[in-house]
């Protein structure tokens, strides 16, 4: 099974319209959470308990729980489908294999049907009560409402590092990518439908939602600690997360090529200059040249080679996307009610 196979028709849940004083709608809200799991046999059951004691407070909406098995190798799936068997809201994407985090996003928005998704971990660093606060700016009117980290429980050096990467993208990119944001947001159900179209591979969700426009707005929260486990974003993770945000919103790396090209002519043009002055006004110490020679070959040795770098990763993507192979495979879904099935309660 493929990607198009989950993804329910674009009129499955019409968008829910906002109700006058007074008035009753015809159903509840659907709101949907995409929950991408990968290696959380230890935290999975805290997350979901705290998750369903939030969501109770809000007894006037309907709720959907998309768990995506991102091809874990613990006992994640198992404890998944049970949580399935308890909880008729929830539904359990099982990858064929590891495609990673941001294609198991994709996918938890393909098979969503919610008149608003939100994306979260289920690692309680994005704590689940805060999710109601991007619902409340939501049915005020925003169409995306990204939750912004106040402070964060992390190491100095993640610290340092997420906040200045964060600062050269928002430098870099050609779309304003808001500061210190995850994918920790709620979309509506038009902007959902609308970001199924994008099918890019080298995917970067947090920019592209960024970069759709509509009614934007911001929640800070305050992020916690992990409940368990270790992170599954290491340092070689992080960057090619970096580079595939870089890459997919700012020609800037090539600019600078092109400015690097121009400095090292220059360069090259007062090296000659000063080669040639020695040579006819000072030839009497006027040296084999080894040394500049070595110089001049390595530096533009180095700088070919930076060159040829960026522009393989510009490369690299064209090729990615020209072998149009499916985002990911999906062995089954299960749990939930069918899609398109939803109760007309007619409550409040």
């Amino acid at each position: 099974m493929t990607q198009q196979d989950i993804r329910p028709s674009a009129h499955t849940a019409a968008p829910v319209p906002l109700t006058l004083p007074g008035q009753r709608p015809s159903r509840r809200p659907l709101i949907s959470y995409v929950l991408p799991v990968y290696n959380e046999q230890d935290g999975i059951t805290a997350f979901h308990t705290e998750l369903t004691a939030a969501l109770a407070q809000r007894p006037e909406l309907d709720y959907e729980l998309v768990y995506v098995n991102d091809g874990s190798a613990d006992g994640s799936l198992g404890i998944l489908k049970d949580l399935a068997k308890n909880d008729e809201r929830v539904r359990v994407v099982d990858f064929a294999r590891n495609f990673g985090h941001q294609i198991a996003i994709t996918a938890g928005l393909d098979i969503a049907e919610g008149d608003a998704v939100i994306v979260m971990d289920t690692d309680l660093q994005d704590p689940p009560r805060v999710s109601l606060e991007l619902v409340d700016a939501w049915r005020e009117g925003a169409e995306i409402v990204h939750a912004r980290r106040r402070t964060r429980q992390d190491s100095a050096f993640k610290r340092a590092t997420a906040s200045l990467y964060y600062r050269v993208l928002r430098s870099c990119a050609e779309v304003d990518i808001p500061l210190d944001t995850g994918d920790f947001r709620l979309i509506d159900r038009r902007v959902a439908d609308e970001l199924r179209r994008y099918r890019e591979r080298s995917r970067f969700v947090r920019g592209i939602i960024a970069s759709m426009g509509f009614t934007q707005t911001e929640v800070k929260f305050d992020r916690d600690e992990r409940f368990a486990g270790e992170t599954k974003y290491p340092l070689k993770k992080m960057a090619k997360l970096a580079i595939d945000g870089v890459t997919s919103f700012s020609t800037v790396p090539l600019k600078m090529i092109t400015r690097l090209g121009f400095l090292v002519l220059a360069l090259s043009l007062l090296g000659i200059l000063y080669a040639l002055g020695m040579k006819f006004f000072r030839p009497d110490i006027t040296v084999s040249g080894w040394t500049m020679l070595m110089c001049v070959v390595l530096f533009l040795g180095g700088t070919q080679m930076l060159s040829l770098g960026v522009l393989g990763t510009y490369v690299g993507r064209i090729y990615s996307e020209a072998q149009g192979r499916p985002l990911y495979l999906v062995r089954e879904v299960t749990g939930g009610r069918p899609q398109g099935e939803r109760g007309d309660t007619g409550a409040v």
